[in-house]
């Protein structure tokens, strides 16, 4: 890919998978690429590997004072970046960031403006049931109040031109930015592409932060900015 990717990693408490995470995006593919992490006031040690050890490794650490969540942390993220194209990397390892071309590479071709990676399309479904039934079940709703054809709206890969990234309001500060971030795409007269993507899911245990009152925060999103 010719262009400049910009990979924005949303991080809070994630020290022990931060730098393996780093190694595989390092080695990833894509040479022309630009690494921001946003540490989200990390409490179990984080941000004192960032400082340490990681600062030189990236091109940009931001460190927030306050907890912001997921939206919260991405929108500090969007703003900083320079790339062409942007896309998410959540610092665990649930995602594979050798896939990146597959996510990106529509977007560098001008087939595509924004591209989601699906961990469902053409492929047997991973993760807790409950987990990928809720899933489903927000991606429809939002499909229905969108009119797009999504099967993962909640997916982490979403790969977005740089202008469009950066020409929306981000308002939720968790999960909520999913539902949200699609709704708004939708209202620009963008139609999302999706790509097959892999999934190695993490337990709870293994420190998954999405909980049920997320779900409901979910739904509020898809009606909310649906409107």
């Amino acid at each position: 890919m010719g262009k400049k990717l910009t990979i924005v990693i949303p991080c809070y408490n994630e020290k022990d998978s931060l730098m393996e995470i780093l190694d595989k995006i390092n080695n990833c593919p894509i040479k022309n690429k630009e690494i921001i992490i946003v540490d989200d006031m990390s409490t179990d040690g984080t941000r004192e590997m960032l400082r340490e050890t990681v600062e030189p490794m990236v091109d940009k650490v931001i460190y927030h004072e306050v907890n912001t969540g997921k939206g919260g942390a991405l929108k500090t993220g969007f703003a900083a970046a320079t790339g062409d194209v942007v896309i998410i990397q959540d610092a665990d390892m649930e995602y594979d960031p050798n896939e990146y071309p597959r996510v990106v590479n529509p977007i560098a071709r001008g087939e595509a403006k924004v591209v989601y990676g699906s961990r469902f399309l053409r492929q047997r479904a991973k993760g807790y049931l409950a987990n990928r039934l809720a899933n489903k079940g927000l991606t429809l709703l939002s499909n229905i109040m969108t009119g797009q054809r999504l099967t993962d709206m909640e997916t982490c890969y979403k790969a977005f031109e740089r202008e469009v990234i950066q020409s929306i309001d981000i308002e939720e500060k968790r999960f909520g930015f999913e539902p949200e971030i699609t709704a708004k795409i939708t209202k620009m007269g963008i139609k999302i592409k999706e790509v097959p993507i892999s999934y190695y899911p993490r337990s709870n245990e293994e420190g998954k932060k999405i909980g049920i009152s997320d779900g409901f925060r979910a739904l509020h999103c898809i009606w909310h900015y649906s409107r």
